[in-house]
């Protein structure tokens, strides 16, 4: 019975908060390898690319939510979701065409996009706050678990109960379903084709007859999508705040070079590798250990490795050593 208690509180602390988190850095790293893959330039506005179509779907949900709109058990944000998508495409096509487009044209080098894509950081970090404020912001609603800890407990007569809030469910599935249909896009239509071709080799793509400017505007728009995705899907899970998704960037890019910088495949083991690497490490493991050790070697302490105050240092720490010894990433992605 103590095992199945300890099984359980695993559960509930560290595997399911584990698959949610990382399947939210697994649709964020995946934008991340797209741009890299295919523009070829680390986007640092990624993150404040996530926060402005998360903050339009929140300001459509507060609209929803007063005109008496809702889906019943389901946040309400999943009918925003399509208005923040579109407008995140438009603020990328915007914002490509008045910057990005023109440093192409120039060539210039990578680096040179990368300065500029932390330019457009700031000045998106900066109109997110000015129409949303710096706070916290809720818009959760509907039902908030799929099973809470006193109905298992009530189920099941264990002392540990397992909770799985509606969010958690749903990130995963949506993930799930983003992976799938992004997949089969890449695989499976002409114009993915053209994308993979674009990124293996530019000029022999161009030679083909493949458009650029369009590879470049479906690339964008991919981003778009996977970034309000991925934002909302956060702050249904946790909350609202601007400044969180620029500190999300760190765990993203840790993700996105862990599996391979340019891999799709390698994005979203990356973003499980940092999710359950933080998770892990910061979980305190007292109760855990003492459901399965003897009464008089029972820990007096947390035993947490690390405070969660440090949870960003595990992503850094992980993105250095893989960085030091495996540059390629675990999938073999470009080198960083």
């Amino acid at each position: 019975m103590d095992f199945l208690n300890a099984l359980i509180a695993l559960l509930n602390f560290v595997i399911v908060p584990g698959m949610a988190y990382g399947a939210q850095l697994a649709l964020g790293a995946l934008g991340v390898t797209l741009i890299y893959g295919i523009l070829r330039f680390s986007n640092f506005a990624h993150g404040d690319t996530m926060a402005f179509g998360a903050m339009v779907t929140v300001l459509f949900t507060w609209l929803f939510q007063s005109w008496g709109f809702s889906l019943g058990p389901l946040p309400t944000a999943l009918l925003a979701l399509p208005f923040g998508i579109l407008a995140c495409m438009g603020l990328l096509l915007v914002t490509d065409r008045m910057v990005y487009r023109f440093y192409r044209e120039q060539k210039a080098k990578p680096v040179i996009l990368v300065i500029v894509s932390l330019g457009v950081t700031f000045i998106l970090n900066g109109i997110v706050r000015f129409i949303i404020g710096p706070d916290d912001q809720r818009f959760t609603d509907g039902e908030r678990f799929i099973i809470s800890a006193r109905t298992f407990r009530e189920m099941t007569g264990l002392r540990e109960g397992l909770a799985i809030k509606t969010t958690q469910g749903i990130t995963v599935l949506v993930a799930v379903i983003c992976v799938i249909l992004l997949f089969w896009f890449l695989n499976r239509t002409r114009t993915g084709k053209s994308m993979r071709a674009y990124s293996d080799n530019e000029d022999l793509a161009l030679l083909s007859g493949i458009n650029p400017e369009r590879v470049v505007m479906i690339t964008w728009l991919i981003v778009a999508g996977l970034a309000t995705i991925a934002g909302v899907l956060y702050g249904l899970d946790k909350s609202f705040k601007p400044f969180t998704y620029f500190q999300l960037l760190l765990p993203i890019f840790a993700s996105a070079i862990v599996g391979g910088l340019g891999n799709p495949l390698g994005a979203i083991a990356g973003g499980f590798v940092i999710a359950f690497s933080e998770v892990t490490v910061t979980y305190a493991w007292k109760k855990v250990l003492t459901y399965l050790m003897p009464e008089n070697l029972e820990p007096s302490g947390l035993v947490q490795l690390l405070s969660t105050d440090y949870k960003l240092a595990v992503s850094f720490l992980i993105l250095l050593i893989v960085l030091l010894f495996k540059p390629t990433g675990l999938f073999k992605g470009k080198s960083v």
